[in-house]
């Protein structure tokens, strides 16, 4: 009943494009649950990520970060290992770290590992690859550099990658954000997105944005207002 309370206490236009900084508005004042609500982004993109050359995959720092606390597993060796221990990751292992992944081992977010890993890493694909976690160069999840990787991934640092349908869905911040908060990660989030256009993608390429918290509504949102 308390759902259905709360579909009924919705307020906003849900059929109409907003201006996104409306948008935010709207999505706070809807993040009603007892909880700090998550806000989500879908972005609909005019791909097809079936053709190698119209995946959209990347890296962005959000300004404002994330408003989560991130766990990093890094899997490197030696003074490597160290590096990331400093930098604060989680969880640092080697062939033991693998090992227990394979056995099972979830308990982080993003997965960090130097390139001379990557043999041991491969693996894994099974286990993280449909959990979209596996290292990657592209994105910065193997380098050398593993203390920045860990920083980055704890500041704020998400990856974005088009689905089957061609949506990116991500994590742009919390209900508790301010507004202004939540516009800079939107606009970083976007800015990247269209840097990332595909030389595959034809016609429109950003087709629609919606913005919504965990337990409220979508909203659309002006493409043009939110820089695309």
């Amino acid at each position: 009943m308390a759902t259905a309370k709360r579909i009924k206490a919705w307020t906003g236009d849900r059929t109409v494009s907003h201006p996104v900084e409306d948008a935010v508005k709207l999505v706070k004042a809807n993040a009603t649950a007892k909880f700090d609500e998550s806000v989500e982004i879908a972005v609909n993109l005019g791909v097809d990520p079936r053709h190698a050359d119209q995946q959209v995959r990347g890296v962005v720092s959000l300004p404002s970060g994330t408003g989560r606390d991130v766990r990093v597993a890094v899997i490197a060796k030696d003074a490597k290992a160290a590096e990331a221990t400093a930098a604060g990751a989680d969880i640092v292992g080697a062939e033991d770290l693998v090992e227990r992944i394979q056995g099972g081992f979830m308990d982080f977010d993003r997965v960090v590992a130097t390139p001379d890993m990557m043999a041991l890493v491969g693996r894994l694909g099974k286990v993280l690859g449909p959990r979209g976690l596996m290292p990657n160069p592209r994105v910065g999840t193997v380098t050398m550099n593993v203390g920045q990787a860990v920083k980055d991934a704890k500041g704020g640092a998400i990856e974005f990658r088009t689905e089957k349908t061609g949506i990116i869905h991500a994590g742009i911040g919390k209900a508790s954000f301010t507004e202004e908060q939540l516009l800079i990660n939107v606009k970083a989030l976007v800015d990247a997105l269209v840097k990332a256009k595909p030389t595959g993608a034809k016609g429109i390429y950003i087709k629609k944005i919606s913005l919504s918290s965990t337990m409220g509504p979508g909203f659309k949102v002006d493409i043009a207002s939110a820089g695309a």
